[in-house]
Parts: C-alpha cells; structure tokens; sequence
C-alpha cells in the first residue's frame, strides 16, 4: 500500500520526546505499516527519539510542525500541544494555533506540566492512556 492511500498520522512531542516515542511505538505495533506516522518534534531530541520508535518520517521545530499539520489526519500529544508556551515554552502560539486550526481529528492525552488541571479526567499512568487512544479512539482506522 503506497503512503497516498494510508491515513497520515502526526505525533506531537517536545522536550525528551518519551511521551511521543511510547505513542508512536503502540501506533506501529497496532497498525504496523497500515499507517504513515509523522513525527514532530518541538525540537531535534524529541523528533530523534520518536524516529526510534519507528515514525515513517519526522521534522522539527515550529515552521515544520505548522507546514505538517495542515496535511494530517489525525494529530495525537499531549494537551499542551494546543497550549502557548506549553512544554517549558517549546510550544509556540504559532504552533498551537496551527494544531488547533488543523482539519485533522484531534486526540490528546491529559498530560500537562503546566498549572492546568482537567476535570472528570482520570490520572492514568500514560501506557494505560495511550492503550485507551488505541482502543476508543482510533477505532476508524483499519
């Protein structure tokens, strides 16, 4: 199957990349290469480290992840991912917007080192989040 026919897929991860890296592993152990996964990091470790797991491709920094949304999907991260400044700045309101502008389905994990809480949000430990990801929200991919 050529990449033109499979759903493109854009993992979302800044700083060490490891939130990233266990989503983009659990994607390519469900989905193997039924899926193109784009790796984008906030900068050139995390984009490393999800490329390790097995992303198709990746691109850092903010000009990559605003240009790359636009043809996603699906855009799975971390809730910062839609939040200025989030992930110790590396998130910039440009990146945010775009993320948010995206036509792409939107799955984001309730994962934040930002003074946010969510409610009606279970703490789940993130191998259990990315498991849910999978299971209620991915459903429509075959």
């Amino acid at each position: 199957m050529g990449f033109e026919n499979r759903k493109k897929v854009c993992v979302i991860d800044g700083q060490g990349g490891g939130i990233g890296a266990t989503i983009i592993k659990k994607l390519r152990e469900r989905f193997e290469e039924r899926i193109e996964i784009i790796a984008l990091g906030t900068n050139a470790i995390a984009t490393a480290q999800m490329l390790k797991a097995r992303a198709n491709k990746g691109a850092s920094g903010s000009n990559a992840i605003v240009h790359t949304v636009k043809k996603a999907d699906v855009i799975i991260g971390s809730i910062g991912i839609i939040m200025p400044q989030a992930m110790m700045g590396e998130v910039s309101p440009l990146m945010a917007e775009a993320v948010c502008s995206a036509d792409a389905k939107k799955i984001l994990l309730p994962l934040t080192q930002e003074n946010v809480e969510i409610v009606g949000v279970s703490g789940l430990p993130l191998p259990q989040l990315v498991d849910e990801l999978l299971n209620k929200h991915l459903v429509f991919i075959q």
